[in-house]
């Protein structure tokens, strides 16, 4: 059976306002503020009619140069890495301690092993308590290559030592090199959310975390039906994690600039407040959703491997069917009468599925063990007593990165190439979860800088295939050389 929304047949021409694509004067405008705001002077992003928008170098770039390090506007660690990896929910830079990082790990994975129904990897600050590929580039080889924790020869450690480790009672040497930020927890109270700073919690709580928070403060039945969304998202599907937050975040900046623009209604002694003036506010809020390319979800998703092409409709119709009930769950708990059709929210999830970039953050815990093992006789020697049996209840766990998914404004406007002059590229230093795009080599001034959707070095009719879920099909130099 189609779903029903029934909020589109009362709202089919506000519906129709939000999903038209800006003019190219609004997005020349809207990126020329972006990158005004953010003092990035090295790109510009122009619209072409033809292909519509493309980032362009406004200076001369030299081969591996930084050419830009791009803040995302929605990011989501995958709800599978948060056993491993405590990062700050806001920027997802590694917090705590290497020790905190070690022993949380170890502990959660023990849980999880011996509860086969999982467990709440959230509040674990006390143990006694149970608790595309990139799709638009390749990433640093190193980060591609996590484990992915599924030992067999996993030796355990003493009674007590995870404990110590996690209340810091434990100290490991030489973990004073790589010190970590504090943990901040949620101003929620909610117990899953923690930050590297006070400002990236009330950056995200004024951002999106307000209205997505499970703690006591809530109202109980908006909490009730917000653990129902996120639980369908982790056993489904946690794009839905990101389109929550894009549409928090649209609400919030909506109720914002309604309260200000009440404020100076009184100001100026009028009480008088349109519908008409209302949805313009709202098309204000949504301003940084309307650039991002976008179709239907269950239309763009690519088909599996394991589908047959004949029961494709099927399929497709599964995947609404799977949005419509996220939806639901979404509306009970964040929405009153906002206007959020089935429509628009099968398009947000679309733009991100289209658009999206791997979020990865090199571990610190294996920057650690490697430092311990470059360490001279006899200070590694006796450093190893000590991190030799954890790194062998760790195993390959050591390695691992922190993963997620997130939606970069500027980067998204990258446009594809087989034969890119630019990828997004981890370096040392890059230590949260911004996109980092370096050149590949030398750029100049007003060439348009690409990067590649798929892998580069696949044969040409693979590499047309994989494009073919973004619409498209690559005319680039190498293509235009390679096709038969």
């Amino acid at each position: 059976m189609e779903p029903i929304c029934p909020i589109y047949s009362g709202c089919a021409t506000e519906i129709s306002a939000l999903l038209t694509p800006p003019s190219p004067l609004q997005v020349q405008e809207y990126y020329h503020n972006l990158l005004s705001a953010r003092q990035c002077t090295g790109i510009t992003v122009k619209h072409d009619g033809n292909f519509g928008k493309g980032v362009y170098a406004a200076m001369d770039f030299k081969e591996g140069e930084l050419v830009l390090k791009d803040h995302m506007f929605v990011g989501s660690q995958h709800s599978f890495n948060k056993i491993d990896c405590f990062v700050c929910s806001f920027c997802f830079r590694f917090i705590g301690s290497i020790e905190l990082q070690i022993g949380r790990r170890l502990y959660l994975q023990q849980l999880r092993a011996n509860d086969s129904h999982g467990c709440d990897v959230g509040n674990f600050l006390e143990p006694s308590k149970n608790c595309h590929e990139m799709d638009s580039s390749d990433e640093e080889e190193s980060t591609q290559q996590c484990a992915s924790g599924s030992s067999k020869t996993r030796v355990p450690l003493p009674e007590g030592v995870v404990e110590s480790l996690m209340n810091g009672q434990l100290r490991l040497p030489c973990s004073e090199e790589f010190s970590l930020p504090p943990a901040v927890p949620c101003p929620g109270g909610c117990g899953e959310a923690y930050y590297c700073s006070t400002s990236c919690a009330e950056a995200d709580w004024e951002s999106s975390h307000s209205l997505l928070c499970t703690g006591e403060s809530s109202d109980l039945e908006h909490r009730e039906a917000l653990l129902k969304f996120i639980k369908h998202a982790n056993e489904t599907n946690d794009i839905f994690l990101l389109a929550a937050k894009a549409i928090s975040s649209t609400i919030l900046r909506y109720h914002k600039l309604k309260a200000n623009h009440l404020e100076e209604q009184v100001k100026c002694d009028t009480s008088c407040v349109s519908n008409h003036r209302n949805f313009s506010l709202l098309q204000e809020a949504w301003r940084p959703i309307s650039m991002g390319h976008k179709r239907r979800w269950w239309e763009c998703i690519a088909l599996p491997d394991d589908i047959d092409p004949s029961d494709e409709a099927t399929f497709r119709k599964q995947i609404k069917e799977l949005a419509f009930e996220s939806l639901q769950h979404l509306k009970t708990a964040i929405f009153d009468k906002e206007l959020f059709s089935l429509e628009i929210y099968g398009h947000i999830i679309g733009m991100y599925e289209l658009n999206n970039l791997d979020l990865v953050v090199a571990s610190p815990v294996e920057d650690y063990f490697l430092y311990i093992d470059d360490l001279t006789y006899p200070n590694k020697e006796e450093a190893m007593k000590i991190t030799q049996p954890i790194l062998d209840a760790l195993d390959e766990d050591y390695s691992i990165c922190c993963q997620g998914t997130a939606f970069f404004p500027l980067q998204s406007c990258m446009n594809h190439s087989c034969c890119p002059n630019a990828k997004a590229f981890k370096r040392d230093e890059d230590r949260d979860g911004q996109a980092t795009i370096i050149a590949l080599r030398s750029i100049c001034k007003g060439e348009e800088i690409t990067i590649s959707y798929v892998d580069e070095d696949l044969p040409f009719e693979e590499r047309q295939a994989s494009l073919a879920d973004y619409g498209f099909r690559c005319s680039c130099p190498k293509c235009i050389k390679e096709e038969p």
